[in-house]
């Protein structure tokens, strides 16, 4: 898990928060765990600290660490990619559903990073590292396309067309229930969940603009098939929008989803297309994926 609480027992030393955290996670130095601070990737029972907070009996430290991974060297491993497509300059890869997108302390292999390693040694390094040629993420159960820079020319071209809303992304999901319009848009911030600091929430304090657009595809009886695209890409957006609204995505069960169907691991929600101007070509590229097994077998299921 990439987010992970430490509870501060008597046997603990007492010292300054980095400093606690430094032997707490002891593959990541303290430079790092300052930065983690500074960038409000740790709580100290829901509010932020400083580096010299002092940590007290009783305390839960929430440590958000999708930042980055504290090791600086992720290793290459031998894992099948989906390529839909690659050139010189970019990838754009159909990432399976239940495979994490970067190395985090307690989950530093069999990652799409790790995969990407392997197969060339040709990628960015403009968001870290430890985040190689990674334009933007996608949640560990949510499978679909993404797009990998392969050098920091083309990464920065593609965080800004992400950022101006030049990308279009399109998702699919299931989601429980009928929605009372059939097409939408959903403006509500996004932030960290101030009772639970693992998820995300529609909050107005310590939140970032967030907006879903949503068409309904088909309704079953107790279930709604929609088609959604992004105009912004926080953290969780679709399945925090969709559960705030009463619709939870079938199989999320961080937010209010149920797993109806055991054979369902985790949220049923795919990145169906994804299109973008290619930053050397200076042309539109358009790519779309099939749906995956499980997809197919939950709408069949449904139908």
């Amino acid at each position: 898990m990439p987010e992970f609480a430490i509870h501060v027992t008597e046997n603990d030393v007492v010292e300054r928060l980095d400093l606690f955290l430094t032997k707490k996670l002891k593959n990541c130095s303290r430079s790092y765990i300052v930065n983690l601070i500074m960038r409000d990737g740790v709580f100290v029972n829901g509010k932020k600290v400083i580096k010299k907070y002092l940590p007290k009996v009783g305390d839960t430290i929430f440590v958000d660490t999708n930042y980055d991974t504290c090791d600086d060297n992720p290793i290459a491993q031998n894992i099948p990619l989906d390529i839909t497509y690659e050139d010189k300059y970019l990838i754009v890869v159909n990432k399976p559903k239940g495979m994490v997108t970067h190395p985090a302390p307690g989950n530093h292999e069999n990652t799409l990073v790790n995969a990407l390693l392997y197969h060339t040694n040709s990628l960015s390094d403009l968001n870290s590292k430890v985040r190689p040629g990674i334009v933007h993420r996608l949640d560990k159960d949510t499978s679909g396309l993404m797009i990998v820079a392969k050098n920091n020319f083309v990464h920065e071209k593609l965080s800004n067309q992400i950022r101006f809303h030049k990308v279009r992304r399109e998702y699919v999901g299931i989601v429980h229930g009928h929605l009372k319009n059939h097409k939408g848009r959903i403006d509500l911030p996004v932030g960290r969940n101030p009772k639970d600091r693992k998820k995300m929430a529609v909050v107005y304090k310590n939140s970032k603009h967030a907006i879903t657009n949503y068409e309904v595809i088909s309704e079953f009886e107790k279930y709604s098939y929609i088609k959604f695209v992004l105009e912004t890409g926080r953290t969780h957006q679709i399945r925090v929008h969709m559960s705030h609204k009463g619709h939870p995505i079938l199989g999320d069960l961080t937010y209010g989803g149920k797993k109806d169907y055991d054979f369902l691991n985790g949220q049923c929600l795919h990145s169906l297309k994804i299109e973008f101007n290619h930053p050397i070509y200076n042309k539109i590229m358009s790519f779309t994926s099939d749906l995956p097994d499980y997809f197919q077998k939950i709408l069949s299921t449904i139908k």
